[in-house]
């Protein structure tokens, strides 16, 4: 693990961790890692165990898992989704991927992001496992956490429409989004501004997400 964890340019951990003694002391040894890094799933429920705050971590709850990361009650979570964002990022640091509909994208430094786009067949297993991957590849390339969480989570709910365009959202396997996702061309995204020239291709058809305001929409903080 310490060779793997010193060859990386971002770690993703929590997908099949595990709570027992050996998920414990491997996400330990994450901890004293510098590099970016993405928690999810079990790396989420021991941290929540144990919390802390961090500022090259980006942190990807689905509101079960912001519960308990704020200890209250999903309907809480729910009620007020930007609050529980804001209180995410100000108690864990980095940035917060508030998962659910209406994607919530948060940074310790005050800047939001609504990701609007998607559907309900979204709601299934392994969905959040190819949403860490992909904010996780574009970390390892460079952009920004907050750049790559705002730009991943768009990518990701595009590809998902169009698995459903194609067959509906009945049946909609994580897998199958990845026949459909590859990213064209993108830039920064910074808070307040459009990026004119992000393109995302799903399938045959390129969708400019960021001429769209129902790709995603990045407000200052102060309009949110």
């Amino acid at each position: 693990m310490d060779a793997g964890l010193e060859w990386a340019d971002i770690i993703v951990i929590g997908h099949g961790l595990g709570q027992n003694t050996w998920g414990k002391k491997a996400l330990k040894k994450v901890e004293n890692c510098q590099k970016p890094m993405l928690w999810d799933a079990d790396a989420l429920n021991l941290l929540a165990i144990s919390p802390d705050k961090r500022q090259n971590r980006i942190i990807t709850p689905h509101p079960g898992e912001a519960a308990r990361s704020l200890n209250c009650k999903v309907s809480e979570i729910d009620s007020d989704r930007l609050l529980s964002a804001r209180c995410l990022a100000k108690r864990y640091g980095g940035v917060v991927v508030l998962k659910g509909a209406g994607t919530l994208i948060a940074d310790a430094g005050g800047s939001m992001a609504i990701a609007d786009v998607g559907n309900a067949g979204m709601a299934s297993g392994g969905m959040g496992d190819v949403l860490s991957g992909i904010i996780g590849s574009l970390a390892a390339q460079k952009l920004s956490m907050y750049d790559a969480a705002c730009a991943g989570c768009v990518a990701h709910g595009a590809a998902a429409e169009a698995v459903a365009k194609r067959q509906g959202t009945l049946v909609m396997l994580a897998t199958y989004l990845f026949s459909e996702l590859y990213i064209a061309r993108s830039t920064k995204i910074n808070a307040g501004l459009w990026a004119n020239d992000l393109k995302v291709t799903t399938g045959r058809n390129k969708v400019d997400v960021c001429l769209s305001i129902l790709r995603c929409r990045i407000q200052k903080n102060d309009d949110l």
